[in-house]
């Protein structure tokens, strides 16, 4: 259904990331598996996160009913972001990194139950078939851009402060 394009893309990202999670939480210790699952995961979210907002959440903000679920939404991806930044910078052998790595798993899952559940349907109901497409076409332009961004920058809450 082309019409539906752009919710099941965000959707087939979603499935991949819940893998991903599922994945990392099996890993022990400081191993490179959960360094490079956990790198993946992190570049992924990073670049899906941005290409949703300058796609779909950047045509919910415009829209009065739909504006507080982006805003909400937007600020859960902020949320997340920090998590990985933390997580990233911790020690990837402690007990404390799995704890933490387990609450951002559940935050994550919560955002993106969220979106699909209640943000997805009611979107769809207020975009014309030709927004649905348009958004689709900026969020697949977009991504491969935000992956290598993400990809390249190490996150850091030090130049957050900076």
């Amino acid at each position: 259904m082309a019409e539906t394009r752009i919710f099941a893309r965000l959707k087939a990202d979603h499935d991949r990331h819940r893998d991903l999670l599922d994945r990392i939480d099996q890993t022990h210790g400081d191993s490179d598996d959960r360094r490079t699952l956990f790198e993946a995961f992190r570049v992924e979210v990073t670049a899906h996160a941005a290409s949703e907002e300058m796609s779909l959440y950047a045509t919910m903000l415009a829209k009065p009913d739909l504006r507080d679920e982006a805003q909400h939404s937007v600020a859960e991806h902020k949320e997340i972001e920090d998590f990985l930044t933390e997580l990233y910078e911790m020690d990837f052998a402690s007990t404390g990194w799995l704890t933490r790595f387990r609450t951002m798993k559940e935050r994550y899952l919560h955002h993106i139950d969220e979106e699909e559940e209640e943000m997805f349907p009611e979107a769809e109901k207020g975009l014309s078939e030709a927004k649905k497409k348009e958004l689709a076409a900026i969020f697949e332009k977009e991504k491969p851009k935000e992956k290598a961004k993400a990809a390249e920058e190490e996150p850091s809450s030090e130049e957050e402060r900076a």
